[in-house]
């Protein structure tokens, strides 16, 4: 997928990008295969706001992704590739032997008519899944178990994969994208590759209003506010809060540690 800059016929397309989808064989989901998607404009249950800045936006439908790839001992072939409005790469609707269709997320190098496998014994090769034992030292993987049988919570997002560095005592040591290194089971299952999609982070957005067909609403900053409404706020013309940066309800944030307790799972931190 490339990059493609706009004709600069007005202000707000001189600096816009957006990626070129020529890979994407499919325009229309699987039916069996997707789920109603309702909006929560960042409210919780009680219709309190719990997450700011979140409202309006396109309307979706949710594709139901096998982030568990349950389907084990049965091969499948790579019929299409889709785009999914809910996250930042595309998909891969596969075809089992058995007759079931799932979709799984598009690693780079995968094609169509590949035959791919989710096995004990399958081959290391790009879009096969198979549990952190089987895999080689050194290879990428991604959609990587956290607690086994869970389905995938490591490296979801475009461009990202985690490396398998060691193992030792039952457990996997794994190279995070953040550069952390961190331990997990050896029976959790992974899939190798790395994601497609890695130039999404270098699109130029280009005017407010594609931000907002995402759902997202205008953010104001803290020292435009009065007193009572952020530690920022208030002051006689320009003026720095006078403390370390803090949220709108006193608790500092950028650059503050966030984790409680110290796990033992983590090897060397991020920083």
């Amino acid at each position: 997928m490339a990059i493609v800059t706009r004709k600069p016929r007005n202000s707000s397309l001189r600096f816009q990008q957006y990626i070129l989808d020529k890979d994407l064989t499919k325009k229309s989901p699987e039916k069996r295969l997707i789920a109603p998607l309702h909006k929560t404009g960042g409210r919780n249950a009680y219709g309190r706001i719990t997450c700011r800045h979140r409202g309006g936006g396109a309307k979706k439908i949710y594709r139901i992704i096998d982030f568990n790839r349950n389907i084990r001992d049965v091969s499948g072939v790579v019929k299409a590739f889709e785009y999914d409005p809910n996250r930042n790469l595309p998909i891969a609707l596969v075809h089992y032997k058995n007759g079931a269709k799932t979709y799984m997320l598009k690693p780079e190098g995968l094609m169509i008519g590949n035959e791919i496998i989710s096995s004990e014994g399958a081959d290391a090769k790009v879009g096969n899944s198979l549990p952190l034992k089987s895999v080689p030292i050194g290879f990428f993987v991604h959609n990587v178990e956290l607690i086994p049988g869970h389905g995938g919570k490591f490296a979801r997002s475009a461009g990202t994969s985690v490396q398998l560095v060691g193992r030792e005592s039952g457990l996997a040591v794994l190279k995070m994208p953040s550069g952390e290194m961190r331990t997990v089971d050896v029976n959790n299952w992974a899939t190798i590759g790395v994601l497609s999609n890695a130039d999404c982070r270098n699109v130029v957005i280009g005017k407010a209003g594609r931000v907002r067909h995402a759902g997202v609403r205008p953010t104001v900053r803290g020292m435009a506010m009065n007193p009572i409404d952020h530690p920022h706020g208030g002051g006689e013309g320009r003026s720095k809060s006078g403390s370390h940066p803090s949220t709108p309800w006193g608790k500092s944030c950028k650059g503050v540690r966030t984790r409680k307790r110290k796990s033992t799972a983590i090897l060397k931190r991020r920083r």
